[in-house]
């Protein structure tokens, strides 16, 4: 069959490879699965529902919740008769809730539970009354299933607004999150989407009908919902995590053969396993970091040599072996996306025969518009790969990034201006800053909205730097920070529990993390840790001063935007004293 709707989808899923378990989530702590045509058959209920309820195309409707199947059932259901779907963070403000919703002329919506019920009650309070529904039940409120009708004399109506509902048609609007001003409601099309779906699988060996993917990153962002739309075109079942706390438990329990992920959460995980082998004593310590280090030296796209491969074989066996294990045994590939992954962690993980693909996009591009291959020829560490068919890519003479393709985004909703300011012809705009190495590989160098300029006129590139500087067990988080500045500085959360075994093993004493932060032994080893990095930096571009802080950067707490990125103005607001204390 022809897939050109988004929601077309899930039949060609039924015609190829029909599942048994299409989308699982745990209930009452069993995985409980829904079938190919369980899905069909809930999604053309909840169609009738909506235009019985007079939800006509083109309206908008919002969802706020964590990842769960019935979040699947109302998107799709919506795109089926040509509505247009409004996902919400779960864990942004109600004032958010009440511009986005108001913006977006929302005409009702759906909340996952009690607690996001009543942040989206807190937002209509400003802006009007809309009907809510729930996905749990909850007490005096009408939950998903009230649109659930069932009235098979009308699926041959709903077969004629379906086949009214056209490739160019907007399918959703993403406000991005943004570390800056007001969001911005990003219009994405089904041809947007699904030609990115479709385009990313070429970067993977898959068998296709006999994947299982983990799904654990919010599907209210692009880049997990498409992902949700790949999985479903190839026929990979897909198990919601219970939780964040929970992934490393599902992932055992389900096998997984591939899963989308964030930098952070591999830098996590990494830090986990090192502080694991830390703990190792005699041999075993010394195999463990023994087998890390040449980890760390690994190219997959190049012959490392007898020698090597012989060691490296030693070392999967031995050590990485258990890294496998812990992602279930079964993983083919791991997608990374939302932010530049450190070298060194695509090296190792390599290495231990396990495949990062790295991707680059934004959500304005439906996300993808790179991705690097699972196919080790064509990896190429410190890059995000190369364009997905369709997709084309410049370098603009000041070294920013431009895209076109069926990618790029019907504009931003209401907003012609910011539009315009994006794009140049068919040209979108990308604001990273890159180069092609090899003819075509794109490697990223910075934001160009996040550079900054000392007041000495030397130009800083803070996400180079950050990354470089997490790559010290001892560094949880950082903020590079200097603009308009005579020099570089940084906040740094530490690493509070390596700090606290090196304090153990240096004679200081147990103390709180607000008294660690001022303990000058401590201060004098992270300064020693920063000069030693800086030494790979331009004098110009060197830190000159820290400042160690024990509030780690959150989205709740405000720093970092739902994908992990720092919101630089959050923190120069928030830290204010502190850094006019470093420039005083």
């Amino acid at each position: 069959m022809e897939v050109k709707r988004v929601f077309d989808l899930i039949y060609y899923q039924k015609q190829k490879f029909p599942l048994e378990n299409a989308l699982n989530s745990k209930v009452n702590g069993e995985w409980k699965g829904y079938s190919t045509q369980e899905v069909i058959d809930i999604v053309n209920e909840l169609s009738l529902g909506f235009l019985e309820f007079g939800i006509a195309k083109n309206d908008k409707v919002a969802i706020v919740s964590d990842n769960r199947p019935e979040w699947n059932f109302i998107d799709l259901a919506l795109q089926q008769i040509g509505a247009v779907s409004v996902p919400l963070y779960p864990t942004i403000s109600a004032d958010d809730y009440a511009y986005i919703m108001d913006h977006a002329e929302v005409k009702l919506a759906f909340a996952a539970d009690e607690e996001l019920l009543n942040k989206l009650k807190e937002a209509c309070e400003k802006i009007g009354e809309r009907p809510l529904f729930t996905f749990d039940p909850v007490s005096g409120v009408e939950d998903w299933n009230k649109f659930r009708a069932t009235v098979p004399e009308k699926l041959n109506e709903l077969e004629e607004i379906k086949q009214s509902v056209g490739e160019e048609d907007l399918l959703t609007l993403i406000y991005t999150s943004g570390t800056t001003g007001k969001p911005k409601g990003v219009m994405l099309t089904h041809k947007n989407i699904l030609s990115n779906a479709i385009a990313v699988g070429d970067r993977l060996d898959m068998e296709k009908g006999k994947w299982r993917a983990v799904s654990f990153l919010p599907l209210s962002h692009i880049y997990e919902r498409t992902g949700i739309y790949f999985y479903v075109y190839n026929g990979a079942s897909v198990y919601y995590a219970e939780s964040i706390e929970a992934i490393g438990d599902n992932i055992r329990e389900v096998k997984p053969q591939i899963f989308n992920c964030v930098p952070r959460l591999l830098e996590k995980i990494y830090d986990k396993i090192v502080a694991k082998g830390e703990d190792l004593t005699g041999v075993k310590r010394n195999l463990f970091f023994w087998a890390l280090n040449l980890g760390l030296k690994y190219e997959p796209h190049k012959s490392m040599g007898f020698s090597y491969n012989l060691k490296l074989g030693i070392a999967r066996k031995l050590i990485f072996s258990k890294w496998l294990e812990a992602l279930g045994g079964e993983i083919k590939a791991i997608s990374s996306g939302g932010a530049a992954l450190q070298s060194r962690l695509g090296r190792v993980f390599w290495a231990a025969g396990i495949p990062i693909t790295e991707g680059y996009g934004l959500t304005e591009t439906s996300p993808v518009i790179t991705a690097s291959s699972a196919v080790p020829e064509k990896m190429r560490v410190g890059c995000v790969g190369y364009p997905i068919d369709g997709v084309e890519i410049k370098i603009a003479d000041d070294g920013e990034i431009l895209c076109k393709g069926p990618n790029v985004m019907k504009g931003y909703y209401k907003e012609s201006e910011k539009t315009d300011e994006v794009m140049s012809g068919e040209w979108f705009h990308t604001g990273d800053i890159g180069e092609i190495l090899e003819g075509e590989y794109l490697k990223i160098t910075d934001r160009k909205k996040e550079m900054f300029k000392t007041s000495g006129g030397k130009y800083i590139a803070p996400q180079v730097m950050e990354n470089r500087f997490k790559e010290s067990g001892f560094i949880e988080n950082i903020a590079v920070l200097g603009d308009g500045k005579r020099f570089p500085s940084a906040l740094i959360v530490p690493n509070f529990e390596v700090l606290r075994k090196w304090c153990s093993d240096n004679g200081i004493a147990d103390a709180s993390d607000e008294e660690l932060v001022k303990d000058q032994k401590v201060i004098d080893k992270m300064d020693k840790i920063v000069a030693e990095i800086n030494s790979g930096f331009g004098h110009w571009e060197q830190i000159k001063k820290i400042r160690l802080i024990t509030q780690p950067f959150t989205i709740e707490t405000g720093e970092m935007t739902p994908k992990l990125s720092l919101k630089r103005r959050v923190i120069n607001e928030k830290y204010t004293d502190l850094i006019e204390d470093i420039y005083a």
